[in-house]
């Protein structure tokens, strides 16, 4: 490493210490020197190494701390390590800036992990040890790197993107040990400590990834609206009072209202998607009657029914978004038994249009699938029709003699079209193709609403089935 400027050399060089540090035992003085070599070497070099040769020697630098944590005092002193680094990146040297926040990334994600070869329990006495001792100074840097770079309008791309990545990662620790599926779509509440209560309540943390969102692009944008649902999803108990829970929801439903109202963003895929995903998060994680006392409500429900319907009619692009939107909807009507006070909720409004909308885009679909052969038919996507199949009974119970006169209206012309196809052998193949797709939606939805959850009282329930049972049939 010292002798070879190849960055192949470079790269065999760093991950073959990488198996040394993981896999073999090494004196505590060797590990010491070892590790007080990696930061001298990234230090006077690493700015201008290969990007590839650069990343694998944070994660030597990483391992190497992660794993020699316990042994001596010297390897906890890595954040102010990077912090020195950020200074003299803004004493102009732009790449020391992008390495110390790299290594600051590499750092979190590295105690984040188990290690192969390790015991779970190792992994967590030390995850824990590290949560305590040094992730909230990794994500005040983040903060106040981001509040930097926000300031500075010729900041490269670059170190925007690694300083919201590094806040990301301190958001997505897994703070209690609950070893979540990064695969999952569903995010649990986030158990951040108490400590972290000033900078959580602070106004001033949520508009900042707000402001960057809009005034970026994808990934940066979308990883600024990631950070924003994991702060939607902190536990209620961090807040010192209901006054400053109130003010941090108050203070999301703006964000989010005025992105629906400027439509600013959501033209890009990734962007939808994340913010998809905030919205669900704020009825997951705060109840019915907290959101219809934030300051205008009005205006945010009718907004969040136009995306909805605009998601559900544009079902090729935001297939994947959809699951959110009904997941917020359906836990929305859901509540509606607790809901107390006067404030109205105008779910009775917008609900029945969201459900219409469901139902005539998904039997327009079967129309647009078989004229154009080369599209994913929704019908073949089991997991995503399940999913739309679990959110969809709660809504169309909600007001259930309009989804019924809703159902059968649509039901009841195709059936007959079906049968006239049947006995009179009129109706071409792409015809009865088409009706038979358009009944196997139908199908699906009553079925979903049949097995579906009971409603609030027996007669409700057999009142479901009665109606629902001859559609089916």
């Amino acid at each position: 490493m010292d002798n070879s400027q190849s960055p192949y050399a470079q790269l065999l060089a760093s991950s073959s210490l990488l198996k040394v540090i993981t896999d073999h035992t090494l004196s505590v003085p060797v590990k010491l020197e070892m590790r007080n070599y990696f930061m001298a070497y990234l230090d006077s070099r690493g700015a201008q190494l290969e990007p590839y040769v650069t990343t694998s020697l944070v994660q030597l630098l990483c391992r190497t701390t992660k794993l020699c944590w316990f042994d001596d005092d010297h390897f906890k002193t890595i954040v102010d390590d990077a912090k020195t680094l950020l200074a003299k990146g803004s004493s102009g040297l732009p790449g020391h800036y992008l390495l110390g926040l790299r290594i600051l990334h590499m750092l979190v994600a590295e105690f984040n992990q188990p290690t192969a070869g390790r015991t779970m329990t190792l992994h967590r006495k030390l995850a824990v040890a590290f949560r305590d001792a040094s992730l909230f100074k990794v994500f005040q840097v983040a903060i106040a790197a981001m509040q930097q770079l926000q300031s500075n309008a010729s900041a490269d791309e670059k170190l925007r993107e690694q300083a919201v990545a590094v806040a990301l990662q301190c958001l997505s620790y897994d703070f209690v040990g609950t070893c979540l599926d990064e695969s999952s779509e569903d995010l649990g509440t986030i158990q951040v400590p108490a400590t972290w209560r000033p900078i959580i309540e602070d106004p001033a943390t949520l508009q900042l990834f707000l402001d960057f969102y809009g005034a970026s692009q994808p990934p940066l944008s979308s990883m600024s609206l990631e950070c924003l649902v994991r702060l939607a999803s902190v536990r209620r108990s961090l807040f010192i009072s209901d006054t400053e829970r109130s003010r941090f929801l108050n203070h999301l439903v703006k964000g989010t209202r005025e992105i629906l109202r400027t439509q600013q963003g959501l033209a890009l895929h990734a962007n939808y998607h994340e913010f998809c995903r905030l919205l669900g998060r704020l009825k997951t994680n705060y109840q019915l009657a907290e959101l219809v006392n934030v300051e205008k409500y009005h205006e945010w429900i009718q907004l969040v029914a136009e995306l909805t319907v605009s998601s559900l009619n544009s079902w090729q692009w935001a297939s994947n978004s959809v699951y959110y939107l009904l997941g917020l909807w359906s836990r929305l009507v859901s509540s509606m038994p607790y809901l107390k006070g006067e404030s109205p909720s105008l779910l009775e409004t917008y609900v029945p249009k969201i459900t219409e909308a469901y139902l005539t885009s998904r039997l327009d679909s079967v129309r647009v699938v078989l004229s154009n052969g080369q599209m994913e038919d929704p019908l073949e996507n089991e997991e995503q029709l399940q999913e739309q199949m679990d959110s969809l009974p709660y809504m169309c119970r909600f007001q259930y003699d309009k989804s019924v006169e809703l159902l059968t209206g649509r039901m009841d012309p195709i059936i007959a079209a079906y049968s006239k196809a049947g006995t009179e052998g009129a109706a071409d193949s792409a015809s009865i193709t088409l009706l038979e797709g358009q009944l196997t939606w139908l199908c699906h939805i009553v079925a979903a609403i049949i097995r579906g959850p009971y409603m609030n009282s027996t007669g409700d329930s057999q009142a479901c089935a009665s109606h629902a049972g001859p559609m089916l049939l």
